[in-house]
């Protein structure tokens, strides 16, 4: 180094000047000279010097403490304890004390760097010399607390986008994260799942009782106010059979006859996991009742239907109709916080990603609810989003709704052909290809900015008006249609173009919502932007089946009222005169499929149950199908006749408003 060699050529000359001992040297003028250059040398050898060392401090400084901070963020909030020796643990020790204060001094040297600069922390971070990877995390969660919306929306799509994220980092965000930006991270594609926490530790049962116990409990103290009397009778129904259910496990009260467990056939079991599905049942109908909610949550409701969730998770079922009730409770904004804290989002998250649609298609109506960042829609029970279930750029340009049947699903109605065993063996290669529900798979994937709506009606309480002793008007058209108009416009529908696809009993569903709403100033919109309306065999003019015979009249349509249903009858012929008005007066698109194959029914009925003169609605083009009953909705492939025209359908009548 320079400033080295200029000492040293100094101390190599005085030894080479020195005389003896009391010669006094006289300093001439050209020694001068030369000292002052030898001192010059030394001064600008002693600042380069300097400089170099400043700078190269400087840059070590970054770094370690880029590194200092990246330890400290891996052990900042998970600290696993592992086994190890007493050296290792002292070495450890004296390790985590010296990057402490190093990080103090690291963190105070950025501060004052920052304030120099007059920076904030975080835009600091990104001018440092250090790996962008390490500081763009806590940047990305910084800018998720910002007060610009559109800065937090794609702050979350940035965390959700990279899957490079070091696992302590995923770790560190869930526990910093707040509930929004949680909600918004499980309503990406593909999120990694590491960014939730788990579920919180539930409480300890009390000695002697069980989730069963608990939930009969949570449902004996709900109010049976602004409820309708079948919900009351179930209810009052599950309480007695729990209650059963537990005296029979403790060896108490056995009971074979009226109401109490018929399902007990044996003395060795006791069908719990029935009497479970009971309550929850009865807690779907409870959830709906906003002041019913607010007291699940408080009687501790969240937490027991986690313990139970967890409990059954071999029962798909079960584990629905729970997060059926958490959709329900999501649509009062008063108990998300309640939600988020009892860790529901993060089985929400995972629920979303599962390969089965009814399974996805729960989770993204609750979430959906919970999302207020993004969706000011909200959606009722029975009405589920299939596209789009997560956030999305794509603009929504129009709705296409779905409507079952009355014996149908909004899932199962919809789904591809059932195949043979013989047609399987054939297509084995292309067996993956098979989707349970076409709507979510192939329409969302031709027309990416539909958003796709299925409807439900509430098959649960169907079945209990079989058993409901008490009169219940919720078995005409009429209740039904207001029932759903109110969901509906909950959810936007009416707000865009619209355009409706109806299964059998549905169109005539379809058909009275839309002369409600012609009578309704409120929903007005609704009619408005209704643009075509497909039907796939509906009963127009009724259908021989209701004059059959009681027991397959019954199995086809338990929901509506017979007199509706006979052929010819005034009901049915009103309802259609009037709806074909009104299409044609706004000029609605209809196109109507009718089937041209008998429906098994039992092993010896086959017949036709919508004629085609039936499925005719007088307006529109009508197209023949080979197939039954129950596959007229439902095509055999992407390529077929019936999805191409289907299809083909929906965009032209959305032609104005969507890109395809």
């Amino acid at each position: 180094m320079m400033s080295v060699a200029a000492l040293r050529w100094i101390c190599c000359r005085r030894l080479s000047t020195a005389g003896p001992p009391g010669v006094k040297k006289v300093l001439q003028w050209k020694n001068l000279r030369k000292f002052a250059k030898v001192t010059g040398a030394v001064v600008l050898g002693g600042c380069l010097f300097i400089t170099y060392e400043v700078v190269a401090l400087d840059k070590a400084v970054t770094i370690d403490t880029s590194a200092v901070i990246q330890e400290k963020y891996k052990s900042y909030i998970y600290l696993k304890a592992t086994p190890s020796d007493e050296n290792e643990n002292l070495t450890a020790g004296i390790t985590n004390k010296a990057r402490k204060e190093l990080h103090k001094a690291a963190r105070w040297f950025v501060e004052i760097s920052s304030r120099l600069f007059f920076q904030s922390l975080d835009e600091h971070f990104c001018h440092v010399d250090a790996d962008p990877h390490e500081v763009a995390l806590w940047v990305l969660l910084k800018k998720t607390q910002s007060a610009n919306k559109a800065v937090r929306l794609l702050a979350v799509q940035e965390l959700a986008d990279n899957h490079h994220w070091h696992d302590y980092q995923y770790q560190t965000a869930a526990q910093v994260i707040d509930h929004r930006t949680t909600v918004g991270l499980a309503r990406s594609a593909c999120v990694d799942l590491r960014f939730f926490r788990h579920p919180p530790a539930l409480p300890d049962l009390e000695e002697g009782l069980s989730a069963e116990d608990g939930l009969r409990q949570l449902l004996a103290s709900l109010p049976l106010s602004e409820v309708d009397k079948c919900v009351q009778y179930f209810t009052s129904l599950a309480i007695r059979e729990s209650t059963q259910s537990l005296a029979a496990q403790r060896g108490g009260l056995w009971c074979f006859g009226g109401n109490g467990l018929p399902y007990a056939q044996s003395l060795s079991t006791v069908p719990s996991e029935k009497v479970e599905s009971f309550c929850l049942q009865a807690l779907v109908q409870h959830s709906k009742v906003q002041s019913h909610c607010d007291h699940i949550v408080a009687s501790g409701g969240l937490q027991l239907l986690q313990r139970v969730y967890q409990l059954r998770k071999d029962s798909p079922k079960i584990q629905r109709n729970i997060v059926r009730i958490i959709g329900n409770l999501t649509l009062n904004e008063g108990v998300h916080q309640a939600i988020a804290q009892s860790g529901w989002v993060s089985v929400l998250a995972e629920m979303m990603q599962s390969p089965h649609v009814m399974h996805a298609s729960h989770a993204a109506r609750a979430l959906a609810n919970l999302d207020r960042e993004t969706v000011k829609e909200k959606y009722a029970d029975g009405i589920y989003i299939l596209h789009p279930q997560t956030r999305d750029d794509q603009p929504i340009k129009a709705d296409v709704l779905f409507i079952h049947g009355i014996l149908g699903a909004a899932f199962k109605t919809w789904r591809q052909k059932d195949r043979s065993l013989l047609e399987e063996e054939k297509e084995s290669e292309s067996k993956d290809d098979y989707t349970d529900c076409w709507p979510k798979s192939w329409l969302a994937a031709d027309c990416p900015n539909l958003r796709v709506l299925s409807v439900e009606y509430d098959s649960h309480l169907s079945d209990w008006m079989s058993k409901c002793p008490a009169e219940n008007q919720r078995m005409s058209l009429a209740y039904r249609s207001q029932e759903l108009l109110k969901k509906l416009k909950l959810a936007g529908v009416g707000e865009r173009p619209v355009v409706w696809v109806a299964h059998s009993m549905g169109g005539l569903l379809v058909k009275k919502m839309l002369l409600d709403a012609s009578q309704d100033p409120d929903m007005h919109g609704l009619l408005k932007n209704t643009k075509g309306i497909m039907f796939y065999s509906v009963p127009h003019y009724g259908t021989f089946m209701a004059e059959y015979s009681v027991n397959v009249r019954y199995l086809l349509f338990p929901s509506i009222e017979v007199r509706e249903l006979c052929k010819d009858s005034p009901a049915l012929r009103d309802l259609n005169e009037n709806f074909l008005n009104m299409a044609k007066e706004k000029q609605i698109k209809v196109l109507s499929f009718a089937e041209m194959l008998p429906t098994t029914i039992g092993p010896m009925i086959k017949i036709i149950v919508v004629p085609k003169q039936s499925a005719d609605l007088g307006i529109g083009e009508l197209i023949e199908v080979d197939v039954d009953h129950l596959n007229i909705c439902k095509p055999e492939k992407k390529d077929s006749f019936l999805y191409r025209h289907s299809l083909k359908f929906i965009q032209e009548a959305l032609q104005s408003y969507i890109h395809h």
